[in-house]
């Protein structure tokens, strides 16, 4: 029988690519940090790791980038790093329980996460900033903006279901029927997973991908702290409702793929009216949930007229 995890200990392509990322997001100036937020800040054991600027230029303004499930951030954003750094100071961190961040609290709220990462970034000196956040990394940057208003300039959010309710699941909104489906499609654990999760995250996604390239990805990228991502996701619809959900005055951007499958357009605009006339929206057209990277060009384009042109 092939052993295919014995071929991925002699070479893997996903974790070659992350390190030909690792290079490029040194060369764009920025260095790997490890921060341990326990000491001080009544938090249990909780460690982030985050992309900081080797020398940050305090003239410049902060731009804290915060990814999604699948790929690592690197890989989110790796397209269109450059594209900032000249005119940022340029944070990339891994949210908990991705990449090297872990806590032993048991808060799977994305309320501690943005709680963590104010922590991170006021070690770093960091106390205001502008946020993009793609998908459940919107999630986290939604909260940061209402808990700390002060501290958040302007929010990017990409297909990001914030606005989401728990009663969405049962009033069949979603292309899954259930949580269980959702998180297995999410954080996939085999080769047939993962290709339904590129189903619904592109228009037009990659076929005839060998199986074997599909097992590196997911040996590199799925296989750690999978319960507690599930809780993650489990803790984003559990008792959500629209009304509980805190209003920010933030000027905002919601940018979606108009055939999203995984939070259907609907949720976008629901968030533009949630938000109110501080936000506008822009649809993506022939774009699903993946459409920082499917739409590369056009996704940057709307951030750097947001973030930098109308400044």
């Amino acid at each position: 029988m092939f052993d295919h995890m014995k071929l991925l200990r002699c070479f893997s392509f996903t974790a070659s690519r992350d390190w030909l990322f690792r290079q490029s997001f040194a060369h764009a100036g920025l260095r790997s940090v490890v921060t341990d937020l326990s000491h001080g800040n009544s938090i249990a054991s909780t460690t982030m790791h985050c992309w900081i600027p080797k020398t940050p230029n305090r003239s410049k303004p902060n731009l804290l980038l915060l990814h999604g499930f699948g790929a690592n951030a690197m890989w989110q954003y790796g397209e269109h790093l450059r594209s900032f750094t000249g005119r940022f100071n340029v944070y990339v961190p891994d949210l908990l329980f991705f990449g090297l961040s872990s806590t032993s609290e048991q808060n799977r709220t994305e309320s501690f996460q943005a709680l963590c990462l104010m922590r991170l970034m006021e070690a770093h000196g960091v106390h205001r900033m502008s946020i993009v956040g793609i998908s459940y990394g919107g999630f986290v940057g939604y909260s940061l903006a209402a808990q700390f208003p002060e501290k958040v300039e302007r929010l990017v959010l990409c297909c990001a279901g914030v606005c989401l309710e728990e009663k969405d699941m049962e009033d069949g909104l979603f292309k899954v029927p259930n949580l269980e489906e959702a998180t297995g499609i999410l954080i996939p654990q085999t080769p047939e997973k993962l290709k339904e999760l590129i189903r619904f995250s592109f228009v037009k996604p990659m076929k005839g991908v060998p199986s074997f390239f599909l097992w590196d990805f997911i040996d590199v990228m799925c296989t750690e702290f999978v319960e507690e991502k599930k809780d993650l996701i489990k803790s984003i619809l559990k008792d959500r409702r629209l009304s509980d959900l805190p209003r920010i005055k933030q000027k905002s951007l919601v940018i979606w793929g108009e055939e999203d499958q995984i939070f259907p357009l609907e949720l976008g605009y629901r968030l533009k009216r949630h938000i109110g006339e501080n936000a506008e929206i822009v649809v993506i057209k022939k774009a699903g949930h993946a459409v920082n990277l499917e739409k590369s060009k056009e996704f940057l384009k709307h951030l750097k007229s947001f973030l930098i042109d109308s400044f």
